[in-house]
């Protein structure tokens, strides 16, 4: 592979759950949080109402300072950089263009799965979400020959300093068995 950014691993970001904590308490936004009212067009919405995103803008800079080529990996697709980067100071980035975005009836496979083992294209990467289960690990094991790290947030809670270092950690270590 020819540049830096070939070399590094993906990290495949999910939004709502890890940077926005939406299953926090309804009137208790997470310290460090800020409260935005949007408006994507990929949402459906039958009230009219604003979605109430929260969002902690240390996480950009945070980030962006992990060893990885970002990538979103939501349901906000292109409009993560719309109405998501701006607010973290993140640049615009790649997106999963989901083939579909249903879930299987009675699957117990995370619909992203097997989207984003076909994103990664044999790259290692880690995959940061709310909804990831024991499944998706199998399915990644059985049909990534790179490594992967399947890296769950609550959604209560958001990104933490710990996933921070988990995806540092996990980065650092891929850095030394390919070096």
């Amino acid at each position: 592979m020819g540049n830096e950014g070939e070399r590094r691993p993906l990290l495949l970001l999910d939004v709502d759950g890890p940077l926005n904590p939406y299953a926090a308490a309804p009137q208790r936004r997470p310290a460090g949080y800020s409260t935005h009212r949007m408006r994507p067009t990929g949402w459906e919405n039958p009230w009219d109402k604003p979605l109430r995103v929260w969002l902690n803008h240390a996480h950009g800079a945070d980030l962006l300072a992990l060893p990885y080529e970002l990538v979103w990996a939501t349901t906000w697709k292109s409009e993560a950089n719309e109405w998501i980067g701006p607010h973290l100071g993140l640049p615009p980035l790649p997106f999963v263009d989901w083939p579909t975005m249903t879930p299987q009836h009675g699957a117990r496979l995370h619909w992203k799965t097997q989207a984003l083992v076909a994103y990664a294209e044999g790259r290692p990467f880690a995959w940061v979400d709310d909804e990831l289960g024991p499944e998706d690990r199998e399915w990644v094991r059985k049909n990534h020959d790179a490594p992967a790290l399947l890296h769950r947030v609550d959604p209560r809670l958001g990104l933490l300093p710990d996933d921070f270092s988990a995806l540092t950690k996990w980065a650092a270590d891929q850095g030394k068995v390919t070096a």
